[in-house]
């Protein structure tokens, strides 16, 4: 797992929104297994197994007024149709329930509207969503921002799972305990930069913020 530090304003959100093509560049490399990765729309990064979890989720993520089934297959359309090239409802239905017992999501059903959830039932929502696109890297932008203690550690054992099944995972936080919790690998930004670049037991608070605050470290 890869965290990305700094203070409000140093680019985090910026620098991973131009990484999935939903953010101008005047100039960028971006290299994925190896392959020039230069999105210039999300729907490309999406097509290469990318995913973006947005910082504003009911902005940003969900379709409120829609129901859970809706807010998960909405991104995997084609990976739903029949024989006659009609969204197949029996698999809408199936995969969608297979990800909302996966993933835990406190729900009488998948035809709850999604406005209607705790803040942490809608972040596993917007992450069965990626999940069935069968994305291999997915950048989180403040995952537990809103979310009760307890709905955090499930995202963060979440998180590790995937981790640990050989997605690749980003995550933007300004929660400093939760970068250095579950952070393999932090890169700190200040300014629009990459400033450090921290393994370790160089993943602390006092070099973390020494950085993000533009200030002088012996890392």
């Amino acid at each position: 797992i890869l965290g990305m530090a700094g203070l409000v304003g140093s680019g985090r959100t910026e620098l991973c929104r131009a990484l999935i093509g939903a953010y101008p560049f005047k100039e960028k490399q971006v290299l994925l297994k190896g392959e020039e990765a230069n999105f210039t729309h999300p729907s490309q990064a999406i097509e290469k197994g990318m995913g973006y979890l947005s910082e504003d989720r009911k902005k940003d993520g969900l379709f409120l007024d829609f129901n859970i089934q809706e807010n998960i297959i909405i991104s995997s359309l084609n990976r739903l149709l029949n024989k006659l090239y009609f969204v197949s409802q029996q698999k809408s239905r199936q995969q969608s329930q297979n990800y909302v017992e996966r993933l835990h999501v406190k729900t009488p059903g998948i035809n709850k509207i999604a406005g209607e959830l705790s803040g942490g039932n809608q972040q596993k929502v917007i992450i069965a969503r990626w999940l069935l696109t069968q994305s291999q890297l997915l950048i989180f932008d403040e995952p537990t921002r809103g979310i009760d203690v307890g709905a955090k550690l499930e995202i963060y054992n979440m998180l590790q799972e995937l981790a640990n099944l050989g997605m690749s995972i980003i995550v933007i936080s300004s929660d400093l305990p939760e970068i250095i919790g579950i952070s393999d690998r932090v890169l700190v930004m200040y300014q629009n930069e990459i400033v450090g670049n921290l393994t370790g037991r160089q993943i602390n608070p006092e070099i973390i913020m020494q950085y993000a605050s533009g200030g002088e470290t012996n890392v």
